[in-house]
């Protein structure tokens, strides 16, 4: 067997055969089957064929891949479940003659099985011995497995306990061991997750069973983990210091009353995949054994929070609560390194290289001290001098931007964030400098592959007037600035007045590097670029700093890795953000008229909370680089975002591509600024404003909403936005002209893509990208259908098994399913079937009230430029800070495959699938996070490389 497969540990996997004896899992045994089945119908001859011969070989790696995919830790897989991913591979890889003869030749095979069977006495069924984690050895109790379904199913009627039984049964042989018991549960029930919702929840609970077992010892009841957590969390604490995991200052709470604390009917919230990422990736372990339960993980998350508190227990007790119920999210930082013994907390980073070897060669170090302890990093450019720049210190000429860049993306991929996750890094370059245009070409998979920059992100770092020269057809001069040293910190009016000089200057003779392009050429090569590779993407300077609050004491000269963050750097600061999110759907309430709303005082409370957490993150933290610590200490910048807004209009009963969608997002984007303002104002009167608050703009009574029209004076047009407001804002303002402000900057909106699945909600403001898929991520794969979409479908009698094979024949979309009504089929439109605009138009009205930026990810089926030019010219009009992502869709749909039955959690490795036969359709899958994107045209979708890149944010 060939490829990365023949590096697979198979000694710790099993078959389990029809009999119900055990063997060896053994790959060359489905390349025996496989290639007969070839020979079969294509003749004894058909192997010598170099095609067929490597098409086997990479139907035995898929075979095998998915198989190992789906049990990650090891496990006993039955033979009926090999055989039926056999049949899968082959029919996605087209052999549809082969899969049909295959297919065949179960069914005769299963025929005479049955005939024999029925010839011979029936035998008693063999007793199963389990083997348990204390070392004993009993009989499988079949009464305690079918309890354990029971149990995990209650409250959800529509569960079949029987048939999760009757599957588990399938996987298990005699000596089993008993994790491998709860295993072989855990596998039944989440391959039913596509049937109904119900079955995620069913999973999650096996899967906590699994948990306790490994952590605890034995497999305690729900109910019996309540009076377990006291006893348990004490000690949970003291072995982690022990193991020289956590702060040693935690044992200094009072461990007893924190243990009562907790609520164990909590660990009941979760879904599958949120509890299974947060076993993989989250919890503490000793030699890659867990030692970390769920409400102790959120605990110790707060107590690390809550270390310089007067009164610790009572506000770690607060913050626990607002975690613990998905009220509110830290992200994926902190909650790593909240409470260990070195707390990294925050998220982003933001740099600006200076124009020297030494400072060059500084930042790559502070970029790899940086990314070591699992920050985000975006590094500004635009200083560095471009290409045939004179050199004073050698008398030669610069080599300019780019082969520093190359050194910058390969320290990303060799500092891998301590060993979790890939490092992440966005570079930024400002459109005047004389490097952009080949800049834009770095992402791209043709040329000089030493100028090329495959693992890192690029962004445009746009100026107005740039934007004007587009639209009025102007000319556009390229500079470096080496001799234009000044654009790097100017922006509005005073940019565009010194941009004229340095043109005059250049028409004159008087520069040495210049290039005159057309503006509308360099435009339609930056939208080009970014629909062929992704990247770079559009960020917008002006409005970023026009509208800073902090525009007294510095510039903003790039955003952060996901485009959402925007604080002043120099070289001497490194600005630091500090995130974490709002669950908007967990703050939905009836009226009196049964319409669903926003519960403010719920909102209220928790923003309050998070806040206080937020600022604390910034004492508390960690910092590898001392620019870091000194520019966060004195501006104390934060950034809450949301999630779960697209859950809101589910819930709601609106469409995203709506009027009524845009007037929520501004709605409940306006509730969460009014009470973040007036949160960091009561940190103020409580502990004092941060150093640099004197002349801020919140100072001098300008808040986010006002600073719109400060962009409108200094454009002078080309601003197109909405001012209304819907609540009484002069009480916070006469409050913060009173008390101040505790932090520089409040809000910002990231992808939370990993905290997002955590608590099962869509990611921040995210439209429903398929409403059933399988999504592969480092924590394994996991079929997510949308619920919302079964409710209603249920509600009107039509969720059946054919439906769930129409969602997986159409990629998860209802549009072309005429059962479906009309009404539905708006409110489930999924991300390609809307206009891109209605992002925009959403995201403009939630800009409104932010003081710093959103990560905006555009939508586009069937791009083409003129679609391009017109959803990021309306980006700009709309006063937007930046966009992240374009994600876009070939105008051609891929083939649908189809299978048994036992495939319905397999993944395809090519993410399309084609068609056979009239069997179910598997469902629509997306690659794995850590696979490249192939092809010229970017179709970035969950799972794809780079889609859940701010997990290094998140």
């Amino acid at each position: 067997m060939s490829g990365h497969l023949s590096s697979v540990d198979v000694s710790q996997y099993k078959t389990v055969r029809r009999n119900g004896s055990v063997v060896g899992f053994e790959p060359q045994k489905i390349q025996v089957a496989i290639s007969k089945a070839f020979m079969d119908v294509r003749g004894k001859d058909a192997l010598i064929s170099k095609r067929v011969h490597d098409g086997v070989s990479e139907l035995v790696e898929s075979v095998v891949g998915a198989l190992v995919r789906s049990r990650p830790q090891g496990g006993s897989i039955n033979i009926e479940e090999i055989q039926d991913q056999v049949e899968l591979q082959l029919m996605r890889a087209g052999e549809h003659d082969v899969a049909r003869s295959y297919v065949l030749y179960r069914e005769r095979r299963a025929e005479a099985r049955a005939k024999t069977a029925a010839q011979q006495p029936t035998a008693e069924a063999r007793p199963l011995n389990v083997v348990l984690t204390s070392g004993g050895i009993v009989p499988l109790n079949l009464g305690a497995l079918r309890g354990r379904f029971a149990a995990a199913s209650e409250g959800y009627a529509e569960v079949d306990v029987d048939g999760l039984l009757t599957e588990t049964l399938k996987n298990l042989y005699d000596g089993i061991p008993e994790h491998e018991v709860n295993k072989s549960a855990i596998l039944a029930a989440r391959t039913r997750i596509e049937q109904d919702p119900a079955y995620n929840y069913v999973t999650a609970r096996l899967l906590l069973d699994d948990i306790r077992l490994e952590i605890l010892g034995a497999p305690f009841s729900a109910e019996e983990m309540q009076a377990t957590y006291p006893e348990y969390f004490p000690a949970f604490i003291q072995q982690g210091i022990a193991a020289e995991l956590l702060d040693p200052r935690l044992a200094e709470f009072d461990l007893a009353l924190l243990g009562s604390a907790l609520y164990a009917e909590r660990d009941l919230q979760f879904g599958y995949l949120g509890l299974q990422t947060l076993y993989d990736r989250y919890f503490l372990h000793i030699e890659e054994k867990r030692i970390e339960m769920p409400q102790a993980f959120f605990m110790r998350v707060a107590m690390g929070l809550a270390l310089n508190e007067s009164d610790r227990e009572a506000r770690a007790i607060e913050f626990y609560n607002v975690l613990s119920s998905f009220d509110f999210m830290s992200s994926t930082p902190t909650l790593f390194n909240s409470g260990t013994r070195r707390s990294q907390l925050s998220s982003c980073y933001l740099t600006t290289v200076p124009d020297d070897l030494d400072g060059i060669y500084d930042s790559l170090k502070d970029n790899a001290l940086l990314s070591k302890f699992a920050g985000g990093l975006g590094n500004d450019w635009t200083n560095v001098r471009s290409m045939g720049s004179w050199i004073k210190g050698t008398n030669g000429k610069s080599q300019g931007v780019v082969p520093f860049l190359k050194v910058v993306n390969d320290t990303a991929v060799a500092v891998n964030q301590g060993g979790k996750r890939k490092g992440a890094v966005c570079a930024y370059l400002e459109t005047w400098h004389a490097d952009i245009e080949e800049f834009l070409d770095l992402r791209k998979n043709t040329g000089d592959d030493r100028r090329r920059t495959h693992d890192m992100n690029t962004a445009n770092w746009i100026p107005d007037l740039f934007m004007k020269r587009v639209f009025e057809g102007g000319e556009w001069t390229l500079f470096s600035p080496s001799e234009a040293p000044d654009l790097h910190d100017l922006y509005g009016r005073a940019f565009e007045a010194k941009y004229v000089e340095y043109e005059a200057k250049a028409a004159r003779g008087e520069m040495k590097v210049y290039k005159k392009v057309e503006a509308l050429n360099l435009w339609r090569k930056m939208l080009g670029m970014l629909f062929e590779t992704g990247h770079p993407w559009l960020t917008f300077k002006d409005p970023c700093n026009i509208r800073s609050p902090q525009q007294h004491v510095g510039v903003v000269h790039s955003s952060n890795l996901c485009t959402e963050i925007t604080l002043n750097t120099s070289k001497d600061e490194i600005a630091v953000c500090n995130l974490g999110s709002v669950n908007l759907v967990a703050h939905l309430v009836e009226g009196e008229d049964g319409v669903l709303t926003l519960d403010e005082a719920k909102l209220k409370r928790t923003i309050t909370v998070a806040m206080r957490m937020l600022d604390n993150v910034i004492d508390i933290n960690f910092y590898a680089v001392e620019k870091a610590r000194n520019s966060n200490l004195r501006h104390r910048p934060v950034g809450m975002g949301i999630m779960g807004f697209q859950d809101c209009l589910h819930a709601m009963k609106i469409a995203y591509g709506s009027d009524a969608a845009v007037q929520f997002a501004d709605s409940s984007m306006e509730q969460v600024a009014y009470h973040a303002y007036w949160a960091s104002s009561e940190l103020a009167e409580e502990r004092g404003t941060y150093e640099t608050y004197p002349g801020s703009l919140w100072d001098k009574g300008i808040l986010p909403q006002d600073s719109m029209k400060l962009l409108a004076e200094e454009r002078g047009g080309y601003l197109e936005v909405d001012s209304t407001e819907g609540l009484d804002w002069a009480p916070l303002r006469e409050r913060i002209a009173k008390y101040g402000m505790r932090n520089s900057n409040c809000l910002a909106i990231a992808p939370t893509a990993t905290i997002s699945n955590i608590i099962g909600v869509s990611a921040c403001i995210e439209p429903t990208f398929q409403n059933l898929f399988v999504k592969s991520n480092l924590a394994g794969e996991f079929t997510v259908v949308n619920e919302y979409l079964v409710r209603d479908l249920k509600a009107r009698g039509l969720w059946d098994e054919v439906m769930v094979a129409d969602l997986k024949y159409f990629d998860g979309s209802v549009s072309k399913l005429d059962r479906v009504p009309d009404d539905l089929k708006a409110q489930y439109a999924t991300a390609f079937e809307m206009d891109p605009k209605w992002f925009v138009e959403a995201a403009a009205r939630r800009q409104k009230w932010i003081d710093q930026g959103q990560s905006l990810n555009i939508y586009m089926a069937g791009a083409s430029g003129k679609k391009l030019d017109d959803v990021y010219k309306l980006a700009w009009l709309r006063g937007l800070k930046t966009t992240y992502y374009l994600r876009t869709q070939s105008a051609s749909a891929a083939e649908k495959s189809t299978g048994r039955g036992g495939e319905l959690n397999a993944v395809s490795a090519h993410g399309g699938v084609q068609a056979f036969a009239a069997a179910p359709a598997a469902a629509p899958s997306v690659q794995a996070a850590e696979e490249e994107v192939a092809g010229p045209v970017c179709m970035m979708r969950p799972g794809d490389a780079g889609f859940d890149e701010c997990e290094a944010c998140q």
